[in-house]
């Protein structure tokens, strides 16, 4: 029996960890994590979009004498395209602002994810809001093309 269940258990979690993965859309940055950071934050400026926050989760962990790489979330957020969306559906505010994140992963790559609009539409089941979750969906591949280099 305990035998099943840990098979049942590792089977559970693959699966979790495989969805996750792909509820993150990722691009590679050609910069360090703070210097793709920076560029985002420079980038929403430039186009009138306020951070609302910049968590630097790596030194976090550094004050309490933990080690992390590199990893850092901005939020941020335009109210012309997350209100309509939470007027459809109040419990899609729990996912804004929009957040995007930026890490260095094991092999020494710096990476931007974040959640697309799309899986924002399908976790909250959104309806009739196509026009801002495309222009949320472009928004964001584009600041992450800005930021990351590419």
């Amino acid at each position: 029996m305990k035998r099943v269940l840990a098979t049942v258990f590792v089977a559970l979690a693959l699966t979790t960890s495989a969805a996750m993965s792909q509820a993150l859309t990722t691009v590679e940055s050609k910069f360090a994590v703070k210097e793709t950071g920076d560029r985002l934050a420079a980038e929403l400026e430039k186009r009138g979009i306020k951070v609302a926050a910049r968590v630097d989760h790596a030194a976090g962990a550094k004050s309490v004498g933990l080690d992390m790489p590199a990893t850092e979330v901005i939020m941020f957020g335009n109210p012309r395209l997350g209100t309509p969306l939470m007027l459809a559906q109040p419990s899609v505010a729990i996912e804004l602002p929009m957040k995007m994140l930026i890490w260095q992963d094991k092999s020494g790559k710096v990476l931007i994810g974040y959640t697309p609009p799309s899986t924002l539409k399908d976790r909250y089941q959104i309806t009739g809001q196509d026009e801002p979750l495309k222009t949320m969906a472009a928004a964001l591949a584009g600041l992450a093309k800005v930021a990351s280099g590419q």
